[in-house]
């Protein structure tokens, strides 16, 4: 397996510390909002991740956090004047909703920032002991925050690929007073008077809260030890968060162990793009994942996600996500022609997946080479789709038991990306609740055409047939009969 290391700019094969156990951090949400369509696109690709390196024989143990407190997190408290621990857990709340309905796993840790802050200080006292950290005064005489000092690190820039000077140049860094240069991030924050007495927490260097980039280095090196093999994010966080997460975990940590960075492999989504920008709050251009299911099945959501490469940028529109409904539906349409209408009991599901992971046809092996290739999915849905004509020609061919073998095995892959496993029905319903009819008009108007095919009014028949394509349901004639699905 190769996976592209964004520290490397290469694809380096997956070599796991601990032979056939896989350990990954993966940066979560900051709770003071809805998820949106960014979001989903994180929660999605490492889901996916995370499920192929299961399918493929590997412990994985996932950690994915959760930050809860932040200067975002305060001043919409306070907006709403009510507790910082009622308002995170709320939309932690809707977070695992939305992740449930996008059929994303629960990582094996989720940790929250708030639990994790005598560790944060311990990471501070070790970098100050180190002369990584300083804390100069104020203006005022009193004491200032907590900043890494990034000179004093030599390797800084190593996953932004470019040098101090280079990155001062380029980065809009606010003057702070007691930082001693513009790069020097933060790593306890001291209290301000005007923030809530629940934003605050004790500390050696005053009563504060710790910056965002310590969160991380503190969780990941708690639950998975530090020097642990895929840590991951989307590409916003490359610089300046997982940069700094580097310069403080191998700065605190890494001693005389030149051969022990802090995670071998760092893998970044790339962002959703609504008319060539980012998809995000700041700019007040994002879709939450509640809003776009109110349209569109969370399957479709995940098949839209994936049919795009995780690194790729992916542009966001109804007409992409209709698409993906499409496709999605032409993958059902043959699992349906072949007898495969239920959806698979856990069972079930088990048995197909692990019998398409071995199994020597053709399609599987392409599916699993463009899988081992960087996590490839646009080619694995190719070959998926090469299984779906496949089927579609076999069942007209009345070959039953080979259509039925390959219907497995397209359900089996599927498994593997976490889709195709609903049921025929529901997926029919779906396709006829979005066209505007119930499932029981498409079926009577297909039993008038019939009917009219029979009598030989072929005008009438072919107006029923512009009538229900006009109306996004696409009519497939078949010696079995006729069957329909979203277009």
């Amino acid at each position: 397996m190769k996976i592209f290391n964004t520290l490397s700019r290469s694809k380096r094969p997956l070599v796991p510390i601990e032979a056939g156990h896989v350990r990954m951090y993966v940066c979560g949400m900051t709770v003071y909002d809805y998820c949106h369509m960014g979001h989903a696109r994180v929660l999605v690709v490492f889901d996916m991740v995370r499920r192929w390196l299961e399918a493929s024989g590997l412990r994985v143990t996932y950690v994915r956090n959760i930050t809860d407190i932040d200067d975002k997190i305060i001043a919409r408290a306070v907006e709403r004047n009510e507790p910082i621990n009622e308002l995170t857990k709320r939309f932690i709340h809707a977070m695992h909703e939305d992740c449930e309905a996008l059929g994303v796993l629960p990582p094996t840790h989720e940790p929250r920032a708030t639990e994790y802050v005598p560790q944060m200080i311990s990471l501070i006292d070790t970098l100050k002991d180190k002369s990584l950290a300083y804390q100069d005064p104020q203006p005022d005489g009193s004491a200032g925050d907590v900043h890494f000092s990034v000179r004093d690190f030599p390797s800084y820039g190593q996953l932004s690929g470019k040098s101090l000077d280079e990155l001062r140049a380029g980065e809009r860094v606010a003057v702070v007073l007691d930082k001693r240069d513009p790069l020097d991030f933060v790593l306890w924050k001291r209290a301000k008077p005007s923030e809530p007495a629940d934003a605050i927490w004790p500390s050696p260097y005053g009563p504060g809260r710790p910056g965002w980039h310590i969160e991380c280095s503190a969780m990941s090196c708690a639950l998975l030890g530090y020097h642990f093999d895929i840590h991951g994010g989307g590409a916003d966080l490359q610089f300046p968060h997982h940069e700094n997460e580097i310069a403080q975990s191998e700065g605190a940590l890494r001693g005389d162990r030149p051969q022990a960075p802090y995670a071998n492999l760092w893998m970044h989504n790339g962002f959703v793009r609504i008319d060539n920008e980012k998809m995000s709050k700041s700019l007040g251009n994002f879709f939450t994942i509640r809003e776009v299911l109110t349209k569109f099945s969370p399957e479709v959501v995940r098949a839209f996600i994936l049919r795009a490469h995780y690194r790729s940028p992916l542009n966001y529109s109804d007409f992409a996500l209709q698409e993906a409904r499409a496709a999605l539906v032409r993958l059902y349409t043959a699992l349906e022609l072949a007898g495969f209408t239920a959806a698979p009991t856990d069972e079930q599901a088990k048995d197909l997946l692990e019998a398409a992971m071995q199994s020597p046809h053709e399609q599987a092996l392409a599916f699993r080479e463009a899988m081992q290739d960087d996590f490839n999915t646009p080619e694995a849905l190719a070959a998926l789709f090469v299984l779906a004509t496949d089927i579609n020609r076999l069942v007209a061919a009345q070959e039953g038991k080979e259509a039925s073998a390959l219907a497995a095995l397209l359900r089996g892959l599927g498994l593997t990306l976490g889709l195709l496993g609903r049921s025929t029905r529901a997926v029919r319903e779906e396709g006829a609740h979005a066209s505007g009819l119930e499932a029981s008009e498409i079926e009577a108007f297909i039993a008038e055409r019939r009917e009219a095919k029979a009598s030989k009014n072929f005008a009438r028949a072919d107006e029923i047939r512009k009538m229900l394509l006009d109306r996004g349901i696409v009519l497939e004639d078949s010696p079995q009969g006729t069957t329909w699905r979203r277009g």
